[in-house]
């Protein structure tokens, strides 16, 4: 841009997430663009509110507005805006060209910001976890490699993928299950911290990840990013681990960003091979070899625990599903319908006793099958949520999300817990990590 012409004006599109560290990395400090706005998909309650001037910096002294996404051609023609910045993950590549066709018609440029342009450099080696889809299993992997480490007496510290739910914070760091009850607002959240917590795994996660990074580097000796849905690291990696699902066989070339992960991955990990058609795990198995040789490939086993088999037997059950999973990750029903199938009497659909905002939730994503999704991105769809479970006439709740929703919400029916694994070993990756970049 010559001296003297006027900025480019931005709008980022996103969802709690990327958006903002994209902006942190490529606009925050830019004098040449100005940033106009945000747009939000996907992630409801954060539309209409403000990125705060204190994370924005000093050239925006009064925040920069979030609005939903569907203002999105009336934002770039009252605007006047040069470039949309696509900022969010786990949707269809058509659905991108959708996005993109829009934009372009009504005369924005259209920038997918790829890897080298915004990850952070880290001076601790970095192993991360991505995945091809929402869903995969990151989570259990995850906390799998960090026991790994730690049984080395390694210090191992978790960078979580942000999820801007409720506060705008800088940095958040959970180390104790009392940080996450003052820090966490949301169940998404806190199905990712607890988890790690409860192993004695400190987890950091926020808004500004050069500040983030900052202060996991002061305590560990090795960092893993903890990817959200299918997006990219936030920081460069030493070694890249990538998710396949063999339930959704095809969705790792049909889905932006996971195609992305898909080419960059070190090491490919096809989970829930087990519960998965053999022709679907090796029609992945030909892709990977095709479009990914030099990867690394490793199987699993999905393992499921209940809690008390005989509280379930013949029972008339309500199913409680991770939400995210079952939401934008396009799964029908989760680990809590596969474990308990052929062992309870009947699953009673919730959709007819859905509660306010889960109505929605259904209407939306029309997939979804005789399963409640554990939404919980605000107080309301809690109040929901527990609603919902109230009104359902079954004889158990089966809860099969990562966090013990019984200690978020009152549940006035018996419950039993449905844990979720992978039959992996990582010691040895880790052990090899280990020696290939910690002196």
């Amino acid at each position: 841009m010559t001296e003297g012409s006027k900025k480019e004006k931005v709008i980022i599109m996103g969802a709690g997430g990327r958006d903002f560290h994209n902006f942190n990395m490529l606009y925050r400090d830019n004098l040449q663009s100005e940033v106009v706005a945000f747009t939000a998909a996907q992630i409801p309650y954060i539309e209409k509110r403000v990125y705060p001037p204190e994370l924005a910096g000093p050239r925006y002294p009064e925040g920069i507005p979030i609005h939903p996404e569907p203002q999105l051609e009336s934002l770039i023609s009252s605007h006047r805006v040069n470039t949309a910045v696509f900022s969010y993950s786990d949707v269809s590549h058509e659905y991108v060209m959708h996005r993109a066709s829009l934009c372009l018609a009504c005369g924005a440029d259209f920038l997918l910001p790829g890897p080298e342009h915004t990850m952070l450099g880290s001076s601790v080696p970095v192993i991360s976890v991505c995945a091809v889809r929402t869903g995969c299993g990151k989570s259990i992997i995850t906390r799998k490699l960090a026991h790994a480490f730690k049984e080395t007496g390694i210090g191992v510290s978790v960078i979580r993928h942000p999820m801007a739910y409720c506060d705008f914070v800088p940095v958040k760091r959970f180390a104790t299950m009392e940080d996450i009850d003052r820090g966490s607002c949301t169940i998404e959240e806190r199905e990712e911290f607890e988890p790690l917590v409860e192993k004695g795994i400190t987890v950091y996660a926020g808004i500004d990840y050069q500040k983030v990074l900052h202060d996991a580097e002061k305590v560990s000796q090795v960092i893993i990013w903890d990817g959200g849905n299918n997006d990219f690291p936030f920081i460069r990696p030493d070694f890249e681990i990538v998710l396949i699902d063999a339930l959704r066989p095809g969705h790792e070339l049909l889905f932006y960003p996971g195609e992305v992960n898909l080419r960059r991955g070190n090491l490919l990990i096809i989970t829930k091979i087990n519960e998965a058609k053999e022709s679907d795990r090796q029609g992945i198995k030909a892709v990977i070899r095709r479009e990914t040789p030099d990867a690394a490939v490793l199987e699993t086993s999905s393992v499921f625990t209940i809690s008390d088999y005989e509280a379930i037997k013949g029972k008339r059950a309500l199913v409680i599903e991770d939400g995210p999973t079952i939401t934008h990750g396009g799964m029908p029903y989760g680990a809590g319908m596969a474990a308990s199938s052929g062992i309870v009497s009947e699953f009673i659909d919730p959709r007819r006793y859905a509660a306010g905002s889960l109505q929605e939730t259904y209407q939306k994503f029309s997939h979804i099958g005789p399963v409640l999704p554990a939404m919980g991105y605000s107080h309301t769809q809690r109040k929901d949520l527990e609603e919902t479970i109230s009104r359902v006439p079954a004889d158990v709740v089966i809860i099969a999300t990562p966090v013990d929703l019984r200690r978020i919400i009152p549940i006035d029916k018996p419950t039993v817990r449905v844990f979720y694994d992978f039959d992996v070993d990582l010691s040895t990756l880790a052990g090899s990590f280990l020696k290939a970049h910690v002196r």
